[in-house]
């Protein structure tokens, strides 16, 4: 029997690069389950998980009302291919929590999402220029992979062979959190522009927040120029509170991409905004978007259970208690070696970068120390801390981790910055 490993099979031996450990070296490890707060390898091996599927396992993994949920939708048929009253009702859950979706529509991936949301505002509006801002993701859309972050910063390639020059010579790339050079762009083409997507809590550079000022440009300069304004919510979304981000923040975009948690773990994303904005989404427009799994039975019923225990049983307070307890303990445990650092963290979402350099954009997360968090990275493996393995990736606090869990995971940050002087063997 092949390695599970093998690239002979699947190429890199992985499924999606953010997974094939090039940041840090070594083989990933495979993992054959997972249950709460924890994962399990195929050695046997357990490790506390901050990755939680890069975001969606709030709850931790194996809920046990999610699972009910989902196991009583198994029973009932795996995929119809015709509408569902689930669809619904997980609708009518993301349009009462976020407060500028009034319609929305599912999809089957986070990816398909903002793929959808950029066609959508172009139909919208009838221009074609979009702007997104370096180091942010929004999956592997060919207009959009340009200067991106996640596996493709990561992996040091963030313009991928196969994207053509047409396909993003409307894409316009500025740095992220510099509302004087947006503004620039809007006084040069603001009657091109159909609308501005990005991530409103960066979280693939790395942990990054943004300015007020910066927000307050988006918004103003959007609405002056009738452009869109996009949200890719589809990691912070019912991640960073219950409304997403622009509920903490105080945001209201014109659309979201929203992915990951509304799924329950299953492959789920969905777009919504204003009712006159979604209403040219076909068939009640022309924009076309069409998806066979779109809406699939027993990913509405995950989504559904884990956003009406996320809503009755709110964990936000928790999990930013938990995580401002775990960030302070990296911090300490890096200033007492005299390590250069900095800490970024909003609510449950966080990144310990190796840089003396505040991190506000991508050029800042790139001053990192990227071998130094590679030896941290296997140094908390080592003590069954499961962190993501790249300089580049945010951290993931779950709600089934217990205070134990927590002050563990400050006693391995302790020993793991303390052998960070030697060189691996």
């Amino acid at each position: 029997m092949p390695k599970p490993s093998s690239p002979a099979l699947i190429p890199g031996g992985v499924n999606s690069p953010a997974r094939a450990f090039g940041a840090v070296g070594g083989t990933p490890l495979f993992i054959d389950r997972a249950e709460a707060q924890y994962l399990y390898d195929l050695d046997g091996h357990k490790y506390l998980d901050f990755i939680g599927s890069w975001g969606p396992m709030i709850l931790g993994h194996c809920h046990p009302k999610v699972v009910e949920a989902t196991t009583a939708a198994l029973r009932r048929g795996t995929s119809y291919g015709a509408p569902c009253e689930a669809e619904s009702q997980l609708a009518e859950l993301v349009i009462d929590a976020v407060p500028s979706i009034e319609m929305v529509r599912f999809v089957s991936s986070g990816t398909e999402a903002a793929m959808s949301a950029l066609r959508l505002a172009r139909g919208f509006t009838g221009r074609d220029i979009v702007v997104k801002f370096a180091g942010c993701y929004h999956g592997h859309v060919d207009s959009l992979l340009v200067a991106a972050g996640s596996a493709a910063l990561t992996l040091g390639v963030p313009n991928s062979p196969g994207v053509t020059a047409g396909t993003v010579k409307d894409t316009v790339v500025l740095p992220y959190n510099d509302p004087q050079k947006l503004a620039d762009l809007f006084a040069a083409k603001g009657d091109q522009i159909a609308g501005v997507m990005l991530e409103p809590v960066a979280g693939n550079m790395g942990l990054v927040v943004p300015t007020a000022e910066f927000r307050k440009a988006l918004r103003d300069l959007t609405h002056k120029h009738g452009a869109l304004l996009i949200y890719d919510e589809v990691m912070t979304g019912f991640r960073l509170s219950y409304g997403g981000a622009q509920q903490l923040l105080g945001d209201t975009p014109d659309v979201t991409a929203l992915g990951k948690i509304i799924g329950g773990g299953y492959p789920v994303g969905a777009y919504g905004g204003r009712k006159d904005v979604m209403a040219k989404v076909m068939p009640a427009g022309p924009v076309f978007q069409a998806g066979t799994l779109s809406g699939n039975p027993v990913a509405m019923a995950a989504g559904i259970a884990t956003l009406k225990e996320l809503k009755h049983n709110p964990p936000y307070a928790r999990l930013d208690a938990m995580s401002a307890v775990i960030a302070a303990g990296l911090t300490a445990a890096c200033q007492e070696r005299n390590i250069p650092h900095q800490l970024n963290r909003v609510g449950s979402m966080w990144t310990l970068f190796f840089t003396d350099t505040p991190v506000t954009d991508l050029e800042t997360a790139k001053t990192s120390d990227t071998d130094r968090f590679a030896r941290f990275f296997w140094a908390m493996m080592d003590r069954g801390v499961y962190l993501p393995c790249s300089q580049f990736e945010a951290a993931f606090t779950c709600g089934a981790l217990t205070d134990a869990d927590v002050a563990a995971t400050v006693n391995a940050a302790k020993e793991s910055v303390a052998v960070l002087g030697e060189r691996p063997a």
